[in-house]
């Protein structure tokens, strides 16, 4: 388990410090790369240089990593790590999928509430293997992780339920500090609700590729709709496991959120908040020197796939904004030479995540996760 992810962090630390030598982990040398411009790295003296090969691109990524780390924190490695002890609390039977209530252990002395869905078909197939989807949840500090199992709360948000009756395990796990799930960051050594989400998650990922019945080799999928859109991407950079990344209404340019509306920045506002990234208070009044963007996070994810939903009408990020961070990343998809596999939309809608776009990522976990059904589902049909 987690042995694709302890190789991207053992590559990236590598290139991290021939990147910012002589300075320590968790700081990031100054001026700032401009986030539209990605196909500049910092080379010798401090002085941007082109990006003309993917090995220049990747020192340029291995700067946005440390960018990341120096307001997220460090992550970890082996000293968080430790048995899983997966418990099974409660067992629905849903016809088409079996739905578990879950625990495991993500670090000593934190266990992670999770839904684990699981398709008829594996279990009653003999030797049969399904591919698996993390389900990020949004903000719902009532329903927390159910709200992307059932339609209890707001409808458009029931994806893992969805995926599990398309023939997808789903592992849909609770985010700190919301709901049902209320860990101790701080006594757990985290400097950031967002970091200690993606370790849970990257953890989530070492559960699935521990299940007999769950096919690993086209990698995995994840998808989240608001704090689970920038949760799956934030995921996604720390982890090349996950093949196929979709995010709706889940952001826009760091500077960019809510106009930079001053009072969003200030401690426990906005992404200043103890279960995000506290650090960025810090920011307030120089957004634009935030050490990472969500234009180098999306070209981070290059060659991978990549779907994004950005309504006109979003209230939380601008549309006008996210296509300024996908312009800013396709030069990256082009350099690796596939930029039909970076793909965003503008649904005509506020806040939500349609139908027609669930069907849209869907279609995209098909083609990337399990072609042979892409090949003979061409509709993608719910």
């Amino acid at each position: 388990m987690y042995r694709t992810s302890r190789l991207v962090a053992a590559a990236t630390l590598s290139l991290i410090l021939s990147v910012t030598s002589p300075h320590a982990i968790g700081q990031v040398p100054t001026p700032r790369l401009p986030p539209e411009n990605l196909l500049v790295y910092r080379g010798d003296n401090n002085k941007p240089r082109p990006v003309r090969t993917i090995d220049d691109w990747l020192r340029r990524r291995a700067e946005t990593l440390a960018g990341m780390q120096a307001v997220m924190g460090q992550l970890p490695g082996d000293e968080k790590r430790c048995p899983l002890d997966v418990q099974v609390e409660e067992e629905l039977n849903f016809g088409s999928y079996t739905q578990q209530f879950i625990t495991y252990q993500s670090e000593p002395g934190s266990r992670v509430p999770a839904y684990l869905l699981i398709p008829s078909s594996v279990r009653t197939e003999k030797q049969s293997k399904a591919p698996a989807v993390l389900c990020l949840h949004p903000t719902d500090d009532k329903l927390g992780h159910r709200v992307v199992i059932r339609p209890e709360g707001r409808l458009n948000r029931q994806y893992a339920s969805e995926l599990a009756e398309r023939g997808y395990v789903t592992l849909a796990p609770s985010y700190p500090l919301l709901a049902n799930y209320q860990p101790d960051i701080k006594t757990l050594g985290w400097d950031s609700g967002t970091l200690k989400a993606v370790w849970d998650n990257i953890r989530g990922l070492d559960l699935l590729e521990s299940l007999s019945f769950v096919d690993q080799k086209p990698g995995f999928g994840a998808i989240g709709h608001s704090l689970g859109g920038h949760n799956s991407v934030y995921t996604s950079v720390f982890d090349d496991r996950i093949k196929a990344v979709v995010s709706s209404c889940g952001l826009d340019s760091y500077p960019d959120y809510y106009g930079g509306n001053e009072k969003r920045w200030f401690p426990e506002q906005g992404w200043a908040q103890t279960r995000y990234m506290l650090r960025l208070a810090d920011y307030r009044g120089r957004l634009h020197e935030i050490p990472f963007d969500f234009h180098e996070m999306i070209g981070a994810l290059a060659p991978r796939y990549v779907f994004i939903a950005a309504p006109l009408h979003d209230g939380n990020f601008r549309a006008d904004s996210v296509d300024r961070i996908a312009a800013a990343a396709m030069d990256v998809f082009r350099l690796y030479g596939h930029p039909e596999r970076l793909r965003v939309e503008h649904p005509d809608c506020g806040h939500d995540f349609p139908m027609e776009m669930r069907r849209i990522a869907y279609q995209m976990f098909d083609r990337v996760l399990r072609p042979d059904r892409a090949e003979a589902d061409p509709a993608g049909d719910p």
